[in-house]
């Protein structure tokens, strides 16, 4: 089991409220931030989230973690009817209904506030679900997965966008100079919260990736389960099927 790191190491908060209280917190820079730490490489790797979907030809779609709607708004390309984006934080969302107003996506993307480990939707509701850096913030993993698994129609898809960590020289060096130094250095600057980067960081460095993540996926019940390393492997895009 992968170690629990929390947002905020002092708090009595559980981890679910502190992730809550911490993206709040930065939601106003956050995409800009986003753009910096990772030099634009994550549009790169929502598109092809994007493009995997596109070819399943879903109805609907559930972003969970949608945070500021980047994916939801990006999902518009496959064609789906309707896209939910769900996410806990309030403030994040607040930013994604601005960008979706200014789109005109409004008829296709609904923003809501909800729990992924408590998901307020009907068994088989949607065709595809998707998440995008957002697993490892879950407080129990296995929880927020089975409830994405039983909101899935069968056959349905499930798409999870997300850090790993690099095996092989010098990328694994590279990586672990630009968590360990970069994006806590860079949060610092432009963030009033100081921790929220580190703990992006450290939650990073720490969760299951790879075929590890593949065998959770498993014994929730997913089948035809692969991964996708992105550049280097600083990044991976998992697939499964109900």
């Amino acid at each position: 089991m992968a170690k629990k790191v929390t947002p905020y190491k002092d708090s009595e908060l559980g981890k679910k409220e502190q992730v809550t209280q911490m993206f709040d917190s930065i939601s106003g820079n956050y995409d800009g931030l986003n753009r910096v730490i990772s030099f634009g490489i994550d549009i790169k790797w929502r598109k092809r989230v994007v493009a995997i979907l596109k070819k399943k030809e879903p109805r609907s779609i559930l972003d969970i973690a949608t945070g500021t709607g980047d994916l939801a708004i990006n999902m518009v390309d496959t064609g789906a009817e309707k896209i939910v984006g769900l996410d806990i934080s309030p403030g994040m969302l607040e930013v994604g209904k601005t960008k979706i107003a200014d789109k005109k996506l409004d008829k296709t993307i609904e923003m809501i506030v909800g729990d992924s480990e408590n998901l307020p939707f009907e068994t088989n509701s949607f065709d595809a679900v998707t998440v995008a850096f957002g697993v490892r913030n879950f407080e129990t993993l296995d929880k927020g997965l089975a409830e994405i698994f039983r909101v899935l129609k069968p056959k349905g898809t499930f798409v999870v966008l997300e850090t790993s960590v690099p095996t092989r020289t010098p990328f694994k060096q590279g990586y672990r100079f630009h968590c360990n130094y970069i994006l806590p250095m860079v949060g610092r600057l432009f963030s009033k919260d100081r921790s929220a980067y580190s703990y992006l960081s450290e939650s990073a460095a720490v969760f299951p990736h790879g075929e590890d993540f593949n065998n959770i996926l498993r014994k929730i019940g997913f089948i035809e389960v692969t991964n996708k390393p992105q550049t280097f492997g600083v990044a991976s895009i998992y697939v499964a099927t109900k």
